[in-house]
């Protein structure tokens, strides 16, 4: 039986300083944390990335949205709101945005008056795929560096119930 955890911090802690200094103090970074500063890498590597590409800035919550929107082909603003986590409002003032940009159409629904249907613009589209293919792109980069066996099995540990629900 493969040690999971003990994988997981291998492959996650590989380059990585695993100890912050607080003064003379070192302080040990735990898993949950270890796990948070890759994703804050990856999205700035992302970001970055994208940014020298394109002319359309995107936030970590438009992106949300677009693939949201992208793997319902169609979606509501309700939906939006409820899959965020965040206020009507803020989804509202997101989708202003993306629209503004050309990203997204805002339509009536016609059997409900009162909630609007939010669908991704042939730009928009585009826009996904080429993120995907910058995501793409970053994991060949990663399985270059530390290895695809362990891309795979970080792949499985990161799909496997972490019994959390």
């Amino acid at each position: 039986m493969v040690d999971i955890w003990g994988a997981v911090l291998y492959i996650i802690g590989q380059n990585m300083d695993w100890g912050k200094v607080h003064g003379d103090e070192v302080q040990r970074v735990n898993l949950i944390d270890a796990i948070g500063e890759r994703h804050m890498q990856l999205r700035e590597f992302l970001d970055v990335r994208w940014n020298e590409m394109s002319d359309i800035y995107l936030s970590h919550s438009e992106w949300r949205i677009i693939t949201q929107i992208y793997r319902e082909e169609q979606t509501t603003i309700s939906t939006v709101t409820k899959h965020m986590d965040i206020s009507r409002q803020a989804t509202h003032k997101f989708i202003k945005r993306m629209t503004e940009k050309g990203l997204v159409i805002v339509m009536n629904q016609e059997n409900n008056k009162k909630e609007k249907a939010i669908t991704l613009t042939s730009l928009g589209k585009e826009c996904y795929e080429k993120n995907e293919t910058l995501k793409t792109e970053l994991e060949t980069k990663i399985a270059e560096h530390i290895g695809a066996e362990n891309i795979q099995m970080l792949s499985k540990i990161i799909h496997m119930d972490w019994g959390l629900k």
